[in-house]
């Protein structure tokens, strides 16, 4: 009996230690601690041991209690992983969300937007600038890759190119993407976007595929405003079928890009030139894409509203982009004045 007191002591030391021991290892795992690294990338090479990739950030001071979060790994959570991957790791953090973060296997990423409206030409010259590789790529060499049509003949056979089926979006690309890939992704992307009922609305209309993707993107430059986009196809159709040339002059901007003439202003060699996509003169669509159409004019080009108009002219009144819309010469005639009007106080200013 005369132990029994002294074993008491030391179990309830015991205790007690351990206690204190798993409030502290528990504390220290998930206590967030700052540091300066946030704005940092860590990469994580495929196939460094764990405890390397501890120390290293560790010597980082990104992770405050190394020794502790092997114990845990080693004893508690053996089955945890840590991925190859580039990391950045937010201030404050703690060592469990430090372990939980290294095991996404996250990847460095390049954010590439494509504008509505934006030309194969716009395009080229953005992927050169975001994705150098070597050797490097002209703005001419990515031109060429865009000139496969390879990846659009189940969409468009008759394609010379890619232009219309780059889809205007916000992407995201490994750092060292190629051109081609990126080129890929994006018109898989119009591929997505591209609904298979919309087969059948073309089909009834007596249009193809590409007619479609032309005259949605001949509604993308003559019109930023959605709600309006119905009215601007359908004063394109009622065109059409009047045999009334389309008088674009988006196509005739579209022809100087095509030239390398573009230096933002359309000159009237540019409207005069004889040329497949000058609007002005031939009678019908021209003979593709003018740009990368998005969705809604997708759906505007699928779905003209019913009118009579034959003209549309700037609301200068609205200001914001929207037009007005006649079925007569003569309406026409006083809106455009109203607007030919406003455009030289424009100029005057």
């Amino acid at each position: 009996m005369k132990f029994t007191r002294p074993l008491k002591v030391i179990l309830i030391l015991i205790v007690l230690i351990a206690g204190g021991f798993f409030f502290w290892f528990y504390n220290i795992l998930n206590s967030p601690i700052s540091h300066s690294n946030s704005d940092n990338y860590i990469t994580i090479k495929q196939g460094t041991p764990s405890n390397s990739i501890l120390e290293m950030l560790g010597e980082q001071n990104i992770l405050q209690a190394p020794l502790a979060t092997k114990i845990y790994l080693r004893f508690f959570n053996s089955d945890a992983r840590m991925e190859a991957g580039d990391y950045q790791f937010p201030s404050p953090i703690s060592p469990i969300e430090v372990i939980n973060l290294l095991k996404t296997g996250r990847k460095r990423t390049k954010t590439l937007t494509i504008p509505e409206g934006w030309t194969r030409f716009e395009i080229a010259k953005r992927i050169v600038k975001e994705f150098p590789v070597e050797p490097l790529m002209t703005e001419k060499e990515v031109l060429l890759l865009m000139d496969d049509t390879s990846l659009i003949e189940d969409i468009d056979s008759k394609a010379q190119n890619l232009e219309g089926y780059l889809y205007p979006t916000t992407y995201e690309f490994k750092l060292d993407a190629h051109p081609k890939e990126v080129i890929a992704k994006i018109v898989q992307q119009f591929k997505s976007v591209w609904l298979t009922e919309w087969d059948g609305l073309a089909l009834e209309m007596g249009r193809t595929k590409q007619e479609i993707v032309i005259i949605a993107s001949l509604i993308e430059n003559e019109s930023k405003i959605d709600a309006e986009r119905d009215l601007v196809a359908s004063v394109i159709y009622n065109r059409l079928e009047r045999g009334i040339p389309l008088g674009i002059d988006a196509t005739n901007v579209y022809i100087a890009k095509l030239l390398g003439r573009w230096d933002g202003i359309i000159h009237k060699s540019d409207v005069e030139v004889d040329h497949p996509y000058n609007t002005r003169k031939i009678r019908g669509l021209p003979p593709g894409p003018i740009s990368s159409p998005s969705k809604t004019a997708i759906e505007a080009a699928l779905n003209p509203a019913k009118t009579e108009n034959i003209y549309y002219v700037l609301n200068v009144e609205a200001n914001d982009g929207s037009h007005h819309f006649y079925s007569s010469a003569s309406e026409f005639a006083k809106g455009k004045a109203d607007y030919q009007k406003w455009l030289s106080g424009q100029r005057g200013k």
